[in-house]
Formats: structure tokens, C-alpha cells, sequence
């Protein structure tokens, strides 16, 4: 396994509905779809990578439903692998700053987001 290239530390998870701060970092939105009811204001991004979400088959197929948890992450891993660039991308931010990736989901252990920070730090 090779050495991670940047502090864990630097990379964090948030739902979008909670209030920007600071320690942030670059906001990095992680869905397909906008949150509901988010103005652009408040959710203060500064990218919005939606190709690296979930297709949407899959996340329908999903439907934050934990008893499919386990075969969601399979599948979503498969899908990222088609995404390599994107996700250099989100390395490279983090070897200088912290990114926090964020998400839309109100399941805060079972969403894309927690599966995307796993491959990130692999």
C-alpha cells in the first residue's frame, strides 16, 4: 500500500446544511443533485463535482437505504474508478489545505460522501 500523500486531517466531511466556517477549507459539493431548499449563499462553495457522484441509477437504487449499504459502496468504488482525474484533483487540494467534502444526505454514515473520503484517503 502506498504512503498517503497528504494529511487525513485535511480532508473532513460536512452536510451542506450546516453553516460554512473557516476551518473549512475549499467546499467541495459531492452530490449530483442540488440540496433542497440551499441557496448558493449559504452553502458557501467553491466547487460543485458532480461527475463524481453517484450515477444516478445508482443513487436511486440506493435510496439511502442502509440494508443496501454494503453493495452501495461496491458499486460507487467501481464508478470513481472512472473518475481518476477528479479525484488527483481533490488529493492535490489536500496536500496544501484542507477540503471538506460536501454533502446533502441526513444519514451522516451511510452517503456517497463517506465512501468518496474512504477511496481518497486509500
Amino acid at each position: 500500500m502506498s504512503e498517503l500523500t497528504f494529511p487525513a486531517s485535511h480532508l473532513r466531511l460536512k452536510r451542506a446544511y450546516e453553516p460554512a466556517a473557516p476551518t473549512d477549507g475549499v467546499r467541495i459539493l459531492v452530490d449530483r443533485l442540488w440540496p433542497r431548499g440551499l441557496t448558493k449563499e449559504k452553502a458557501v462553495l467553491d466547487d460543485w463535482m458532480k461527475t463524481i457522484a453517484p450515477s444516478t441509477e445508482l443513487r436511486k437504487w440506493f435510496g439511502h437505504d442502509p440494508k443496501r449499504w454494503e453493495e452501495f459502496q461496491q458499486r460507487y468504488r467501481v464508478e470513481l474508478e472512472q473518475h481518476a482525474e477528479a479525484l488527483d484533483h481533490i488529493r492535490n487540494l489536500a496536500k496544501v489545505k484542507t477540503v471538506t467534502l460536501v454533502y446533502s444526505a441526513h444519514d451522516e454514515e451511510h452517503n456517497d460522501a463517506v465512501v468518496l473520503k474512504g477511496v481518497l484517503l486509500r
